[in-house]
């Protein structure tokens, strides 16, 4: 499986991040995909604290939505576009992915 392919998997629900993160861990490492998991990563994690703060909750969710969109067509397009505001921090934070 290529990278551009895992990328689009790992944005693929919670178990789809998951086969893409076993995926790249086992065959050789793409760089492609590594940023792509990363940035999932931190859209699953800012979801899911979106997700308890009850006066953002909507407006987070339609964030949410908006990012993943973004990133989704990064990674079929075959660019590395970081999320916009935090994408910079989920490659830092997330870097031994």
């Amino acid at each position: 499986m290529d990278g551009k392919t895992k990328a689009i998997v790992a944005h693929l629900t919670l178990i789809g991040w998951i086969i893409a993160l076993v995926l790249n861990q086992t065959e050789n490492k793409d760089e492609f995909a590594s940023f792509y998991i990363r940035q999932m990563l931190g859209l699953i994690i800012l979801s899911l604290v979106i997700s308890f703060i009850p006066i953002i909750n909507l407006i987070g969710w339609i964030l949410m939505l908006v990012l993943w969109i973004l990133s989704l067509v990064g990674a079929a397009g075959g660019e590395l576009k970081p999320s916009p505001f935090v994408g910079a921090y989920f490659q830092d934070w997330f870097k031994s992915l």
